[in-house]
């Protein structure tokens, strides 16, 4: 007999009532039946008008990340696209441990056989503060001739796929999330003093209610989770291992291998990313853009 975790494992890729025209600006190619897609068509550099906007946007909500491939672009060209979906973010930590930062706004991560990439985990970016990014614009500047490549999940797919008992276990749970034990570690004591009153540890929700799509999504990650609130640490640290579980079926990924001008955008409220670290000591040069978002909430707001 087969064990009983082998068998289907299919979550829905939309919510009930979806809009799900055709789109007509660009063709999709799907990565995988839930999550990723490359845009085909969409010239990055050009001007981008309302339809078009709305047409990448509602891609972004069905697919929750993706791609433009062979797209030649300048920094200020990434900025202005990522600045049509909201604020871009100033990240207060990266000049500490990744130097050579010389924009407030885009992150260059470059990494080579001084400076090893160290994302290799699931984890969703900013949790640590109390309004996580909505998404974030990466590009692919310089990349290895193999490895490096990026992997997503879908955070809904992820709750989803949940048993029952377990779903409503965690239905009105919150979770504490924190910089200190990740990036906290690769900074001067007394830069960590100086920072501590500026981002203290919030709670979010254990279930995130994606606020436009209405999807139940997942919201715990490895680096930044640090505990379920209210919860003795053995039993917290059961539960958050089994919720981490879930992130590790390839059924919720997608993969994507880079190449010189690709540029991915991700819906950071419907997504774990991991950066495979694969490719050391070659040499791989990312820019990120990373847009402010909003403050989570649960299905009992």
């Amino acid at each position: 007999m087969l064990p009983l975790a082998v068998g289907p494992r299919v979550a829905p890729r939309v919510p009930d009532g979806f809009d799900d025209r055709p789109y007509e600006r660009f063709a999709v190619r799907p990565l995988t039946p839930t999550i990723g897609a490359v845009l085909d068509g969409v010239d990055l550099a050009a001007p981008i008008d309302p339809e078009l906007h709305a047409e990448i946007h509602r891609a972004l909500l069905e697919w929750k990340v993706v791609f433009f491939e062979d797209q030649d672009l300048t920094r200020d060209q990434h900025r202005a696209f990522a600045e049509r979906w909201g604020d871009p973010e100033r990240h207060p930590f990266y000049k500490y441990v990744q130097p050579g930062q010389d924009a407030a706004d885009v992150v260059t991560l470059a990494k080579d056989a001084q400076t090893p990439g160290f994302e290799n985990e699931w984890h969703t970016d900013l949790t640590w503060h109390t309004q996580p990014s909505f998404g974030a614009v990466l590009r692919a500047v310089e990349v290895p001739s193999v490895g490096g490549d990026t992997l997503w999940a879908d955070a809904a797919a992820a709750h989803d796929l949940l048993p029952d008992e377990v779903k409503e276990e965690i239905e009105g749970l919150e979770a504490l999330h924190d910089w200190r034990h990740t990036f906290g570690l690769g900074m001067p004591a007394e830069v960590v003093a100086q920072l501590d009153p500026h981002f203290p540890a919030p709670s979010h929700p254990v279930v995130r209610v994606h606020p436009e799509t209405g999807r139940r999504t997942l919201f715990v990650n490895r680096i930044f989770t640090k505990a379920i609130v209210g919860m003795e640490e053995a039993e917290s640290d059961a539960l958050l291992t089994r919720l981490y579980a879930q992130y590790d079926r390839p059924e919720v990924h997608c993969r994507y291998r880079w190449r010189a001008g690709s540029v991915a955008f991700w819906d950071n409220r419907a997504t774990l990313h991991y950066a495979s670290s694969d490719y050391f000591p070659h040499r791989r040069v990312m820019d990120r853009i990373s847009i402010a978002g909003d403050t989570p909430f649960g299905p009992h707001r």
